[in-house]
């Protein structure tokens, strides 16, 4: 923008000083010209005093190396006095008794007539092209410089105002990201003109907004959260009544599942925005397919667990990696018939598959609460936005079965 403004005052201050300063070079022009014919007609006036006297040779040499210009004097009688010239149209009409100033080659001529009895005497001084533009040059050249540092001054007055937008814009800016980023505490100074310091404070309210709304939503999820404590107690003190103690283990185990689930979401809610974490994705991975193995031999469904050898880190915390493996595995579980097979696989890069011989995706599947078989369609939206987290990937493909790919982007270290 600086650059934009700059140009702008540029050109239009070009084209003002071109509008000015064009007519009063060529007015220089004239008045240099004008400022020479003068003296000349003063200098051919001086001579015409002394003709017909004794004394007008003297005076005509006195005056050109007075003047420094060649002075000739045309007598009646043919014979000339001065510098040689030859008798031009100009001269044969100033021979008559007039006056004039005509263009001669190489400059002008100035002629004065003087009547005497003898007849009419013509005094010539000749201008040359240099006697004409004497000192227009260097004026021109004055005009230029002028015009130049006025271009100058003009860009430099631009530059700093455009700098008085173009710095709390750029401060905005750079506010803007650091709160795309996660940053919430980031705001803005005001400064600038009035309208630029209005975008700042609306900036500054709208960051102090959307800190209270996460706020309130981290604080509703953890609220919602915490309550699911009172029927996970209600659960576990029923599993606990149960005969069968393999049966009541069973049960208790998922109840103390689903407790540190409720823990994860507590948690996650109420962690800091912005906080980056990461995990083993192979260890994660292969725990969770462990865990729901025993469901699957329950179900009769055969599993093929391919896993890559870690550590394989990735930009997303374990909890979070956690409960998308078990939003995949319980869709399978959840939309495939007892006995359907199906496989985990993991591979550098990292890519993790999750495919299986079910009757495959309905259309829309990964619409956030779509679901075509009953249930609250928040599996696929889940396992999408913690690979989105990390600057990752999810597709789906069906027939025959269904098919999951996640791609997670790698992390540097192991939180």
């Amino acid at each position: 923008m600086r650059r934009w403004l700059a140009l702008l005052v540029a050109a239009t201050t070009s084209l003002v000083l071109v509008a000015l300063i064009v007519p009063l070079a060529l007015l220089v022009r004239a008045v240099a010209e004008n400022g020479a014919v003068t003296r000349a007609t003063q200098e051919a006036e001086s001579v015409a005093i002394a003709a017909g006297t004794d004394t007008l040779p003297l005076a005509v040499e006195r005056t050109a190396a007075a003047g420094g210009h060649a002075v000739t004097v045309f007598l009646p009688d043919g014979r000339t006095i001065g510098t040689p010239a030859a008798r031009s149209a100009a001269v044969e009409l100033a021979s008559r008794g007039r006056s004039v100033s005509a263009v001669a080659p190489g400059g002008r001529e100035i002629l004065v007539a003087v009547q005497d009895p003898a007849g009419t005497t013509v005094v010539r001084v000749f201008l040359s092209e240099a006697d004409l533009t004497a000192g227009v040059r260097e004026a021109w050249l004055a005009l230029l410089l002028l015009g130049v540092a006025l271009i100058a001054l003009g860009v430099l007055v631009a530059d700093r105002l455009a700098l008085a937008l173009t710095r709390p814009m750029a401060t905005m800016a750079g506010v803007s990201l650091r709160l795309a980023g996660g940053d919430l505490t980031a705001r803005t100074t005001p400064e600038g003109p009035p309208e630029v310091r209005s975008v700042g404070l609306a900036l500054n309210h709208l960051a102090g907004r959307i800190s209270e709304l996460l706020a309130e939503e981290r604080e509703a999820a953890a609220d919602l959260s915490h309550r699911l404590r009172t029927p996970l107690t209600g659960l576990r003190l029923d599993a606990e009544s149960l005969r069968d103690p393999e049966e009541a283990a069973r049960i208790g185990a998922r109840a103390d599942a689903l407790e540190r689930a409720v823990t994860a979401v507590i948690s996650q809610a109420r962690q800091r925005t912005g906080e980056r974490q990461s995990c083993d994705a192979a260890a994660v991975v292969a725990e969770r397919a462990a865990f729901w193995s025993v469901l699957a031999e329950d179900q009769e469904r055969e599993m093929r667990l391919e896993v890559a050898p870690g550590p394989l880190p990735v930009a997303v915390g374990a909890a979070e990696l956690g409960a998308c493996v078990d939003a995949l595995l319980g869709n399978v579980f959840a939309h495939t018939p007892d006995g359907s097979a199906f496989s985990v696989r993991l591979t550098p890069g990292v890519r993790l598959e999750v495919a299986d011989q079910g009757p495959g995706f309905p259309a829309g599947a990964l619409a956030r609460g779509h679901s075509g078989a009953g249930s609250t369609g928040l599996g696929l939206d889940i396992a999408r936005r913690t690979a989105e987290s990390c600057g990752g990937s999810l597709t789906i493909s069906t027939g025959p079965g269904a098919k999951v790919t996640l791609i997670l982007s790698p992390a540097l270290t192991i939180s």
